[in-house]
C-alpha cells in the first residue's frame, strides 16, 4: 500500500511538475502572437454571434410568426435563422487561417527544440545514441501540432459558443438560464475534477502494461535458463504480480472513466432533461412557447455540442499535449548510467526480466532477472599467441556510453582446430561474444583478433573468408536445395555436398524435397529443417572458423549431437554458443559467462570452479531434461 500511494504520489508530481514546466513558455509563445488571437477572437465573435442568432430567430419564427398567425413574419426569421447556419462557413475558413498563424510557430518551434536537445546531447555524450530523436522530430511534433490545433479550437468554440447560447437564453427569459445553467455547471465540474487523477490513472495503467509485456517478453526468451536453474516459480510469481498490477490499474482507469462519462451525462442531457420537466413552472413564470422551442435549439444545436467537444478535446488531446510537450522540451531523460535506466526505478528494481542469474544463490523475487552481463577477467592476461585462433586481449564492450559493460576486459584464446562451447544465463553476452568474433560489433575497449590479426579494419570479404556465422534463425531462400547448400562455397563439388549431406543426415530431407536439382521454398520447411540446411552449408563452407550461436535450438538432442560431431570433425575451429549443457560436454573447452567472472576449462575444470556451471549440470542430469 506504501508503495502504492509513493507511486500515485510521483505520478501526480510528475504532471504538476511538466505543467509548471510547459505554462512559462506558453504564456510567452502566446504573447508574442497578440495579432493572431485578437484576429481569431474576432472571428470567433462572429460565430458566437451566429450561435445567438440562430435560436432567436427559431423563437421570434414560433411567437411572433406562426402563433401570432402571420406565416410570412414566421418564415422570415426561420430565414434569418437559415442565414446565420450558411454563414458558419465562412466564418470557420476565417478561424482556420487565423489558426496556422498559431500551429505553424509552435511546430517549428518544435523541431528546433528537439534538434538543439539532441545536438547537446550529443556533445555531452559523444559516441552516444538518441534513439528518440527522430520520433521527437516527427511523430510527437505532429501529435503536439495537431492536439495544439484541436484544444485551440475547440476552447474558443465552446467560450464564444457558449456565450452566444447563454446570452440567447437569458435574452428570451431570464429563468431559462436559472433551470439550464446549474446542470451544465455541475457537469462541467466534476469533469474538470476528474482531469488529474484520469492522467494519473492512464500513466499507472501504461506503465503497468508496459512491465507486463516486457516481463513476457524476457520470459519467453529465456524458458532454458529458467527450467534448467529451477528459478520458473519464482518468475511466474513475478508475472502473476504484474498482472494482478495491471488489472488493478485497469479498475481504477475504469471507475474513473466511469466518473467522466458520469459527467458528460450531467452536461451534456440533464440540462434538457430539466427544461422538459420545468416546463409547467416555466410557463407560470411568462416564458412563451417560442421561447422554450428557441432554449431547446439553443442546447441541441449550440450549447450540448460544444460541451460534448470540450470534454473529449480535454480528455484526450490535452494530456497528449501535454505529455509531448514535456518530453520535447523538459529535462532529459537519465542516461543509461543512472539507477533509472540501469534498473535502478521501482519497477526496475523488482525484476521485469525473466532471465535468473543461477550460481550464486537462490534467486528471489527480485531477483529474477540477471543484471547487465560481466564477462570479467579470470586471471592474468595470457602471453600473446599469433597462431590462435580467436583471441581476446581485455576486450571491454557497452551498449552505450555510460552503459554497464557487457563484456568486460574478456581475455581468451582458442587454439586452431578446437572446439569450444559457450555457456551461461540469457543476455549474458554469449551472442554478443560471437558478433565481435564474426566483426558484426567493435569493441568498446581491447582487440579481437582472428587467425592472429585484428578483426577491426578487415574488408567484408577478408572475414567471409575467416569464419562462418550460423545464427538462431537460419537462412534458405528461394532455389534448388544445392544452391542453398552451396551458397557459401559455390565451387563445391558434388563428393563434397553428398559428404555434407551424410554427415548431418540431411539424406531424407534431401529425397523428399526430389533431390538436390529440385526447387526449394522455405515455407516448406520448419524451423529444425532449416537449421539442418544451414549447417549443412556451414558444413561445405571454406572458412576456418565456425561460429554456431544457438544454430540447433529447434534440434533434438539427437541430431543437434550428430550435427555438432559432424562439425567438429570439420578441419578448422568450432565455436557454439550451447542450447543444451549436452554441447558443454562435447566440446574440448568450456566457456562460461556468469555475470561476475568468466571461467574456461575443461567439463570436470569448469565443474571445479563454477558454481553457475555446477547449478546447471546438476539441474540438467537431475531433472526431467537429462540429455541421451
Amino acid at each position: 500500500m506504501t508503495g502504492a500511494a509513493g507511486s500515485r504520489t510521483e505520478e501526480k508530481d510528475a504532471g504538476s511538475g511538466a505543467l509548471r514546466r510547459i505554462v512559462p513558455p506558453a504564456r510567452r509563445f502566446l504573447a508574442r502572437r497578440k495579432g493572431v488571437l485578437v484576429r481569431l477572437a474576432l472571428w470567433s465573435v462572429a460565430e458566437a454571434g451566429q450561435a445567438f442568432v440562430v435560436g432567436h430567430g427559431v423563437a421570434r419564427a414560433v411567437d411572433q410568426g406562426f402563433l401570432a398567425g402571420d406565416t410570412r413574419r414566421g418564415l422570415w426569421w426561420l430565414a434569418v435563422a437559415a442565414v446565420a447556419v450558411l454563414l458558419g462557413a465562412p466564418v470557420m475558413r476565417g478561424v482556420f487561417a487565423e489558426l496556422a498563424g498559431l500551429t505553424e510557430p509552435l511546430r517549428d518551434g518544435l523541431v528546433r527544440r528537439a534538434v538543439d536537445r539532441s545536438l547537446a546531447g550529443a556533445l555531452a555524450r559523444p559516441g552516444g545514441t538518441d534513439r528518440a530523436a527522430v520520433s521527437r522530430l516527427t511523430n510527437q511534433v505532429e501529435i503536439a501540432r495537431d492536439s495544439f490545433a484541436g484544444l485551440v479550437l475547440t476552447l474558443r468554440s465552446f467560450v464564444f459558443t457558449a456565450a452566444g447560447a447563454l446570452l440567447g437564453l437569458l435574452s428570451l427569459h431570464p429563468d431559462l438560464l436559472v433551470v439550464v445553467l446549474p446542470p451544465l455547471l455541475a457537469g462541467l465540474a466534476l469533469f474538470l475534477a476528474t482531469l488529474r487523477p484520469m492522467a494519473a490513472a492512464q500513466r499507472r495503467a501504461l506503465a503497468a502494461d508496459e512491465a507486463l509485456g516486457d516481463h513476457a517478453t524476457r520470459a519467453r526468451a529465456a524458458l532454458r535458463d529458467l527450467t534448467a536453474c529451477g528459478t520458473g516459480p519464482e518468475t511466474a510469481r513475478r508475472g502473476a504480480e504484474l498482472v494482478a498490477d495491471a488489472a488493478a490499474s485497469a479498475r481504477v482507469l475504469a471507475r474513473w472513466a466511469a466518473v467522466r462519462t458520469a459527467a458528460l451525462g450531467v452536461a451534456g442531457h440533464l440540462p434538457v432533461l430539466m427544461l422538459l420537466v420545468t416546463v409547467p413552472w416555466l410557463r407560470g413564470r411568462g416564458v412563451t412557447a417560442g421561447a422554450l422551442l428557441g432554449a431547446f435549439t439553443y442546447l441541441a444545436q449550440s450549447l450540448l455540442p460544444a460541451v460534448h467537444t470540450l470534454m473529449t478535446a480535454l480528455g484526450a488531446a490535452g494530456s497528449r499535449l501535454l505529455v509531448v510537450v514535456d518530453r520535447i522540451t523538459g529535462p532529459a531523460p537519465p542516461s543509461p548510467a543512472s539507477p533509472a535506466a540501469a534498473g535502478g526505478s521501482p519497477a526496475a528494481g523488482r525484476g521485469t526480466s525473466a532471465a535468473p542469474v543461477a550460481g550464486r544463490g537462490s534467486p528471489s523475487a527480485a531477483e529474477d532477472v540477471p543484471r547487465p552481463a560481466r564477462a570479467a577477467r579470470s586471471g592474468p592476461p595470457p602471453a600473446r599467441r599469433p597462431g590462435a585462433a580467436v583471441e581476446f586481449r581485455a576486450v571491454t564492450l557497452s551498449y552505450g556510453v555510460r552503459a554497464e559493460p557487457v563484456l568486460d576486459s574478456l581475455d581468451l584464446c582458442v587454439a586452431p582446430g578446437e572446439h569450444i562451447a559457450v555457456v551461461g544465463p540469457s543476455g549474458i553476452g554469449k551472442s554478443t561474444l560471437t558478433r565481435l568474433v564474426a566483426g558484426m560489433l567493435a569493441p568498446s575497449g581491447g582487440e579481437v583478433r582472428v587467425a592472429g590479426r585484428p578483426v577491426a579494419g578487415r574488408t567484408a570479404a577478408e572475414l567471409g573468408a575467416l569464419r562462418t556465422l550460423v545464427p538462431q534463425e537460419a537462412y534458405v531462400f528461394a532455389g534448388t536445395v544445392g544452391e542453398n547448400l552451396t551458397y557459401l562455397r559455390p565451387d563445391a563439388c558434388r563428393a563434397d555436398v553428398d559428404a555434407a549431406v551424410r554427415d548431418l543426415a540431411l539424406r531424407p530431407l534431401v529425397e523428399r524435397l526430389g533431390g538436390l536439382d529440385a526447387p526449394l521454398r522455405p515455407d516448406e520447411l520448419s524451423q529444425g529443417e532449416r537449421q539442418l540446411v544451414a549447417l549443412a552449408r556451414a558444413h561445405l563452407s571454406a572458412a576456418p572458423l565456425l561460429l554456431l550461436d544457438e544454430a540447433t535450438c529447434h534440434l533434438d538432442p539427437a541430431s543437434e549431437a550428430r550435427a555438432e560431431e559432424a562439425l567438429a570433425r570439420r578441419p578448422g575451429t568450432l565455436l557454439v554458443v550451447a542450447h543444451r549443457l549436452s554441447s558443454a560436454v562435447r566440446a574440448d573447452r568450456v566457456l562460461v559467462l556468469d555475470g561476475v567472472r568468466t571461467v574456461c576449462g575443461t567439463h570436470q575444470e569448469v565443474l571445479a570452479r563454477s558454481s553457475l556451471y555446477r547449478d546447471l549440470t546438476g539441474h540438467w542430469n537431475g531433472g526431467r531434461h537429462r540429455e541421451p
